[in-house]
């Protein structure tokens, strides 16, 4: 796992999180933003998502788990969660995570947060 530096937000305010070359060439990165962990995550395909770091169901670093296409698992016992819409795909695992918005302007990677806790 690698951790990129904390950055301060206010919910849906875009942030500069990271340069793109810090994240894994694919794998996920935990940051912490105006207090909340995400998950940024980049896929095989190049794409690059952000999700609450926080599994629903055993309160573990999802940024820790491993990665299959748009889909991240929690280590601990497997939930499996969408990176686009934040939903698991089955037990243990019944509660989705927060999915933020995600730019890239040049190599620099911004998060805005959402609503949702």
């Amino acid at each position: 796992m690698s951790e990129v530096n904390e950055v301060e937000a206010t919910t849906a305010e875009f942030v500069r999180v990271c340069a793109l070359d810090e994240l894994p060439s694919v794998g996920a990165a935990a940051a912490e933003i105006h207090g909340r962990v995400v998950s940024i995550v980049r896929t095989a395909d190049g794409d690059v998502h952000a999700v609450d770091d926080t599994c629903t169901h055993a309160n573990v670093s999802l940024s820790e788990g491993e990665l299959d296409g748009c889909t991240l698992e929690c280590w601990l016992h497997g939930s499996r969660f969408d990176l686009r819409t934040g939903d698991p795909s089955g037990p243990p695992a019944t509660t989705p995570i927060a999915v933020h918005t995600v730019k890239i302007e040049g190599d620099d990677v911004y998060v805005a947060l959402s609503q949702e806790n």
